[in-house]
C-alpha cells in the first residue's frame, strides 16, 4: 500500500477554509491514513488551531507556505529553435553538421522530434526523426561529438540563436 501512495505536493490553498496561502504564512501539513491510502491536507494555522484538539493524524508537520517561483523563461523558445534548424536544413552547409545534430537533440528533448530510426554505415550515422505534430520527416547526420565537444557547440548555437 506504502508504494502506491502518490506524491501530493503541497497546496496552495487551506483544504478547510479554502482561502489561499499567502507567501511567508505558517501552515500545517496533516497527513491521515485511510482504507484507501494516504490523504494530504494542508491548513492555515488558525484552522490548525480549531481543529488540533480533534484530529488525530497519521503525521503532521509545521511549515512555512512559500509560492512557487514562476516557471522559468525558456532559453530559446522552440519555434526559434525549429525555424532555425529548418534553415539549416535548407541552406545545407558542411559547416553546421554540429549545429543541426545539437538543434536536432534540443527538439526531441522538447518532444517536437520523435527519433523514428538509424541507419549506419562505415562512413556516416543518420538520424531519421519525425516531427510530432506534422508528421514530418528531418534526416540529421550524426557527426559523432565528443562528450568534450558538446559545450562548445551548444555555446554558438545559443550564440547564433542570439544574433536571429
Amino acid at each position: 500500500m506504502l508504494s502506491e501512495w502518490e506524491i501530493k505536493t503541497r497546496a496552495r490553498q487551506c483544504a478547510r477554509t479554502q482561502e489561499a496561502f499567502v507567501d511567508g504564512a505558517t501552515i500545517f501539513t496533516l497527513l491521515f491514513r485511510d482504507r484507501n491510502g494516504f490523504r494530504r491536507e494542508d491548513i492555515s494555522e488558525q484552522a490548525w488551531l480549531q481543529i488540533k484538539d480533534r484530529v488525530e493524524p497519521f503525521s503532521f508537520w509545521k511549515s512555512k507556505f512559500q509560492s512557487p517561483p514562476p516557471p522559468a523563461p525558456d532559453p530559446m523558445p522552440k519555434e526559434s529553435v525549429e525555424q532555425l534548424l529548418r534553415r539549416l536544413l535548407e541552406e545545407d552547409l558542411p559547416e553546421h553538421v554540429n549545429f543541426r545534430y545539437v538543434l536536432a537533440i534540443m527538439l526531441e528533448r522538447k518532444k517536437t522530434l520523435k527519433h523514428v530510426d538509424t541507419r549506419e554505415t562505415a562512413e556516416e550515422k543518420i538520424l531519421i526523426y519525425e516531427h510530432a505534430k506534422t508528421g514530418e520527416v528531418f534526416i540529421i547526420l550524426d557527426p559523432r561529438l565528443r562528450l568534450d565537444q558538446l559545450d562548445s557547440v551548444q555555446e554558438e548555437v545559443y550564440s547564433l540563436m542570439a544574433s536571429r
